[in-house]
């Protein structure tokens, strides 16, 4: 029985779920429950009988595709396994496997993570004796990668003039001729970067119309997630894609475009318009994620952006609270307040530390913060630290894997031809690489020929570690990737070397090692998987993006601790967005033309709206820069924000003697309170010879009074970790729970 779409979303969401025909563009706002649509638009498809083999969905990261497809399932049952829905780099990654013999490449092709290629641009900086400080591989690469996804090739970027003043200017003006290398070692190497796999894609549709054709008829219905945050690149594949059916729906928010840097083109949304003048609009404008402060207070910022959509965001939640702004005399102080509210609203609201996210625009701001939740005993997790595949034991076995399936990966080859040592010395390794260049051969011919190129004595390890690796590939051409890795981890001596360390350190690698095992045999039991091959399972774990790996953040009751690019897609209930501050956010880099302030507002609208209830703004008067300490001026971002929807709380600094926690916090007097809201708020004032009492023997039963919150009577005295908590009945704004060693008490 069909669904009844207009009995299960509002209007608008079911107006975009039902026009399934011709283009489509949905502007989401944010919490307005995109992924429904989404979901349902395709659930809807496959009701009209549309093949799951027919529909491409396209989206930024593998949990988003994950979640959209079980959702599917449980409306569709078990068609849903069989769509193409996965990442941009997922989907055409599959494709071009397929494919990659048509542009010259093996279909064991290997994909380079950010590591691999910032290691071989290193390598052929130093090769060319260029200043490694001048080209640092990190600033070549981002030059090379922009350069991919405007789709320009090396042979356009040597012979473009202005590309060539660009480098010239910036003092490097070899940056061309290190693309040239780079391309040519990876096509040599048999090996793709993340980048490429657009790239090569678009090389693919460019030069093969049959294969084009093949895909057009292929995917007759194109869907794209998050399309503001496309590039040029993806732009074009989805473009011709959808050319012969024009069956494309892209949704997504031009309020949420924060990825310039990553060469995001926010045009793509805002003139897709003109590639599709028969286009389809809908805007789903409710917000069921915030309280109505918060989404007004959005609203009032991103107003101010001359770029944009038109869109009149609400939400029929409650008014909520008032957005805290707090001003602080330095940033260490700042960590303390945020931390002290932290502590007060988990006590008085009984809520868990995972209703918690510290947001701010640079990763340097998280000391402050980590200090002060220290002190609290504050249980805290930042995500952005070095991920599992990252490290350093888990790239060495995963390049001997990557070397059993394609053994022509030149960096996978250097990283483990001497690992665990077997006398393969950095001068023999020199030579087979220069054996390699004079005779134009790969660096792998050259290592399972080593008798042909070096002296026997020097050639025998070498041959040795060939022939373990023509054995891993053999066993890999039979066994299941679990299989495979297990062999290769014992037989390549790995296993027995970490586990020989007994050190604290050796036994975390070890045990990490395991871990990845593990891994592998978790993803070879998968019954719903087709190819538990060594190269399917590489594939996957190449693939896994930066927000994916937000899941392997520390587990447990935690406050959560990231850069707001990073918190793009996620919601907590209590949001504390820091560092509001000119030139830190704005960033300082973000304020010489237009379009980048845009950006940077729009960062600012995506933070706000991360949060469910309760929003807090926090900036300081001063801050330590490279150790001078300055002084600060706010944000022009909290000028921008309506000031009916906040409550300023001016911190002036600690008197003598005085926790830097505790202050009279003033109340801006000139809000007005419209529309109107409830708040739960006291009107008491304190005596002017207010005189807080020493507390060190207060008892239950006690009366005492507080600067803030009025008369009240101590219910209940708790220990813990150290630290002394009140639980205190007031009279007028009910219980609250104190820590002892900051609360002003006078006992009466």
């Amino acid at each position: 029985m069909a669904l009844d779409y207009h009995a299960l979303l509002n209007p608008s969401q079911a107006a975009a779920v039902l026009q399934t025909e011709g283009p489509c563009m949905i502007i989401a706002g944010a919490g307005s429950g995109k992924t429904r649509v989404l979901t349902y638009r395709i659930a809807h498809l496959l009701e009209q009988g549309v093949d799951p083999f027919n529909i491409l969905a396209l989206t930024f990261t593998n949990k988003a595709a994950k979640e959209m497809r079980a959702r599917i399932e449980k409306v569709v049952g078990p068609a849903a396994k069989n769509l193409w829905m996965g990442t941009f780099h997922s989907v055409f990654a599959k494709i071009l496997r397929s494919e990659a013999d048509k542009i010259g490449y093996p279909r064991s092709f290997t994909i380079y993570d950010t590591q691999d290629s910032k290691t071989l641009i290193g390598q052929i900086v130093k090769e060319l004796e260029l200043d490694d400080k001048l080209y640092k591989a990190s600033t070549v690469l981002g030059r090379i990668s922009a350069a991919k996804n405007k789709l320009v090739s090396v042979q356009q970027y040597l012979n473009d003039p202005v590309i060539r003043q660009d480098d010239e200017a910036a003092m490097r003006p070899k940056i061309g001729v290190l693309y040239q290398q780079y391309a040519a070692r990876c096509f040599k190497a048999g090996a793709m970067d993340f980048d490429d796999l657009l790239f090569q894609t678009n090389v693919l549709f460019r030069d093969h119309a049959d294969i084009l054709n093949k895909y057009q008829n292929k995917f007759r219905f194109v869907m794209v997630d998050e399309y503001q945050d496309t590039n040029y690149s993806q732009y074009l594949i989805t473009r011709k894609l959808a050319a012969k059916e024009r069956n494309i729906c892209v949704v997504g928010d031009d309020a949420q475009s924060i990825y310039a840097f990553r060469g995001a083109d926010i045009s793509n949304i805002l003139n897709f318009e003109k590639d599709y003048p028969e286009l389809n609009v809908f805007k789903l404008e409710q917000n069921y994620r915030s309280t109505k402060n918060i989404v007004w207070a959005a609203n009032s910022v991103i107003k101010n952006n001359q770029a944009q959509l038109r869109k009149d965001v609400f939400s029929d939640n409650e008014d909520g609270n008032l957005i805290e702004l707090i001003k602080a005399a330095s940033d260490n102080e700042e960590g303390k307040l945020i931390a002290q509210s932290i502590y007060e609203d988990k006590m008085n609201q009984h809520l868990s530390y995972d209703n918690f996210a510290i947001l701010y625009r640079t990763n340097a701001q998280s000391r402050a913060m980590e200090e002060a939740l220290r002190k609290l005993n504050i249980r805290y997790k930042i995500v952005g630290g070095l991920s599992f595949y990252q490290r350093k034991e888990i790239k060495d076995l995963v390049a001997y894997l990557r070397l059993t399936v394609n053994p022509n990966d030149e960096q996978a080859l250097r990283r483990v031809i001497n690992y665990p040592k077997r006398g393969i010395g950095d001068t023999t390794i020199s030579k087979l690489i220069n054996s390699a260049e004079e005779a134009n051969h790969t660096i792998w011919e050259v290592v399972s020929n080593a008798e042909q190129f070096l002296p026997a004595r020097v050639s025998n390890p070498v041959v040795g570690f060939a022939e373990k690796i023509k054995s891993y590939t053999a066993v890999a051409a039979k066994e299941d990737a679990f299989e495979a890795a297990k062999f290769i981890a014992k037989n390549s001596g790995m296993i027995e070397e970490l586990y020989a360390d007994k050190s604290i350190e050796g036994l975390s690698r070890y045990e990490n090692i395991q871990e990845l095992l593990n891994g592998i045999k978790e993803y070879v039991d998968d019954h719903e998987r087709e190819d538990k091959s060594l190269g399917a399972f590489l594939q996957d774990i190449a693939l896994v993006t930066d927000s994916d790996l937000k899941d392997a953040a520390q587990e447990g009751e935690a406050v959560t601790m990231m850069t707001i690019h990073s918190a793009k897609g996620l919601e907590f209930r209590n949001v504390y967005i820091v560092g509001m501050e000119e030139n830190l956010f704005p960033s300082q880099m973000m304020i010489t033309s237009r379009a980048d302030l845009e950006e940077e507002r729009r960062l600012f609208y995506v933070a706000i709206t991360r949060a469910e209830k309760k929003l807090t703004l926090s900036y300081a008067t001063s801050r330590y820069q490279w150790g001078n300490l300055r002084s600060c001026e706010k944000s022009r971002f909290l000028d921008e924000i309506d000031p009916q929807y906040i409550n300023a709380k001016f911190a002036p600094g600690p008197a003598v003697g005085e926790s830097p926690f505790q202050h009279v916090f003033e109340r801006r007097s000139n809000l007005v309170a419209t529309p109107p809201r409830k708040t739960v708020a006291t009107n008491y004032v304190a005596p002017a010879d207010f005189q807080p009492s020493d507390t060190s023997n207060l008892q239950a039963g006690q009366r005492v009074e507080h600067p803030k919150f009025g008369f009240g009577k101590v219910t209940t005295l708790e220990k813990q970790q150290g630290t002394v908590k009140a639980i205190i009945q007031f009279e007028e704004v009910g219980e609250k729970t104190l820590l002892l060693s900051f609360a002003k008490l006078r006992v009466l």
